[in-house]
């Protein structure tokens, strides 16, 4: 069986412009609520080419809705869906999945639908979309793997969240924006893609307000129609090559940005020692010869996103003193740790953090665990001696719309190879 991988010869220095794609973590939300339009059509503008939006056109498929891919607009007709049980194969591929859940029960009442998957970044329950749910007039069951949602009507409610939840604020208010009366969700999550999916949703007939507070109001509304609506740009995208950028560029621009959503990024990258210029909506990085130890830690937005936290890290091998990098959202997302060590890198993990010592990374063969742990390797054999060859790359493709070719057009020496499992 053969297997593809991807090698990076480090040392190269990168210039050039790269253009961001639309955002990943808006597109697997911004897909399934298309659903909730029982009459035209939705059209979305500025999808990524990754793998998760071709996996949520298939689920659409499966409910009889058809869609057409054009580059990257989709246009979504769900006049004619028809509610099904979604297979666990296809669900289980990704985490985003879960949105399913919260449109289909809007649109139908009911839903079978298999436990998400995605990305293993350790327990990350769905029980605050399940309470929300049910709060909702929802009866949610689990049956032999498989989520049971049934809900005669659906009735607005107030509803506060233990735990501030991306995934469960805009769930719950997928499934809210065709509820009965009025709902309000509490501690909420602020992200921006939050406030991507409220402003699709109202452009479809949706009556929402306070996206991107920690309150949201939602009038429900009888049934949403189709419209148009542009993906704001990928931010974690941004923030990967704003580092790539800053570990090996020079007059590096990274085009199609909105500079708000990198305050967090960039004032650690300053603090590092990187220069970085901003404009309205890019921003030119260039390496600079030393750079400073510095301590992250993650937070909910606006703070530092944990989905940068291990793209990051091999920056800061190549900075003079120890940093210190804590993860409060996912304490488990350290498995890039022990792959970073077959690099050479001096790393020590403690519960919950990891100290990154100054080295000098070292090709090797690497495994990705998840998608941002495959972009931490990527970076790291941006700046490492020698040959890196890197495993799983399907992680990578799950949420980097072509990433060899956009680093080859930059200057990096970065390829694809097709290798067979006992070259591995």
């Amino acid at each position: 069986m053969s297997k593809e991988v991807i090698k990076v010869k480090g040392g190269q220095t990168l210039t050039g412009q790269v253009d961001i794609s639309g955002a990943k973590n808006s597109a697997v939300a911004l897909i399934p609520a298309s659903l909730m339009a029982s009459e035209g059509k939705v059209v979305l503008e500025g999808l990524p080419e990754i793998s998760d939006v071709k996996t949520l056109m298939s689920l659409l498929n499966d409910l009889n809705i058809k869609t057409a891919l054009d580059d990257t607009t989709l246009e979504v007709d769900a006049s004619e869906a028809e509610n099904m049980p979604l297979p666990n194969t296809k669900v289980q591929s990704l985490r985003a999945s879960y949105y399913m859940m919260g449109a289909m029960l809007a649109r139908f009442k009911k839903c079978v639908i298999g436990l998400p998957g995605g990305c293993p970044l350790g327990p990350r329950p769905i029980d605050q979309h399940i309470k929300g749910f049910e709060a909702l007039g929802a009866e949610v069951t689990n049956e032999h793997g498989a989520m049971y949602l049934v809900a005669e009507k659906l009735k607005g409610a107030k509803i506060f969240f233990d735990v501030v939840s991306v995934g469960a604020t805009i769930n719950l208010m997928i499934a809210a924006s065709c509820a009965e009366g009025k709902t309000i969700l509490e501690n909420v999550a602020k992200e921006p893609e939050i406030v991507d999916v409220a402003s699709l949703l109202n452009k479809m007939g949706a009556d929402i307000k306070g996206a991107g507070t920690d309150t949201i109001k939602i009038n429900g509304v009888e049934k949403l129609h189709g419209t148009r609506h542009s993906i704001i740009p990928d931010r974690i995208e941004a923030g990967t090559y704003m580092i790539v950028g800053a570990a090996a560029g020079k007059n590096f621009t990274v085009n199609n940005i909105i500079p708000t959503h990198m305050e967090s990024l960039s004032s650690k990258l300053e603090e590092a020692g990187v220069h970085i210029d901003m404009g309205d909506d890019y921003v030119v990085i260039s390496s600079p010869e030393s750079y400073n130890a510095v301590s992250v830690k993650t937070q909910v937005y606006p703070g530092f996103a944990t989905d940068l936290q291990q793209p990051l890290t091999p920056l800061l091998f190549m900075a003079e003193g120890v940093s210190k990098v804590s993860e409060t959202i996912y304490p488990a997302r350290f498995r890039h740790v022990d792959e970073l060590k077959r690099m050479d890198g001096m790393i020590e993990k403690k519960s919950g953090s990891a100290l990154i010592y100054p080295s000098t990374l070292k090709g090797a063969d690497v495994y990705a665990s998840d998608l941002r742990a495959g972009a931490c390797l990527l970076i790291s054999g941006l700046i490492a001696e020698g040959v890196t060859t890197i495993h799983n790359v399907n992680h990578i493709d799950r949420g980097y719309s072509d990433i060899v070719k956009k680093l080859s057009s930059l200057g990096a020496d970065i390829w694809r190879e097709t290798i067979e499992d006992e070259d591995i």
